[in-house]
């Protein structure tokens, strides 16, 4: 999110915000989704999978975007699993969307787009 001309001269101080803004900095973000899980089995090793969930988030850096405080992080994923012999390897895509609802003072939000990658032992 280091984006230069995200902060606009017709805001007051732009060129003190666009300075502050440009710094590299670390987001620390603690978050509790909610949310649903559809899966379908494909044979008896792989199944196909849909996720969404949302919850509330606390952020402690204010950056260009988006306030520090409270916020809310959104999930969609699509995912595959198979499972090989004690093992269950799964790929997951997800899109997450996290904004404030206006409830600070800079919402513009932001997205990402992710993969994740896990391997489960099965008991």
């Amino acid at each position: 999110m280091l984006n230069f001309y995200f902060v606009k001269p017709e805001e007051p101080d732009y060129l003190e915000k666009r300075e502050r803004y440009v710094q590299l900095k670390d987001v620390h973000e603690y978050v509790l989704n909610i949310g649903f899980l559809f899966r379908k089995s494909i044979g008896k090793r792989c199944s196909l999978y849909i996720l969404g969930s949302i919850g509330p988030m606390i952020t402690d850096t204010e950056t260009e975007r988006m306030s520090n405080g409270f916020a809310f992080a959104d999930v969609v994923a699509v995912g595959f699993s198979i499972k090989i012999k004690s093992l269950q390897f799964d790929l997951r895509p997800s899109v997450r969307h996290v904004s404030n609802a206006g409830l600070g003072s800079e919402n513009a939000g932001y997205n990402t787009k992710n993969i994740e990658l896990g391997i489960s032992y099965l008991f």
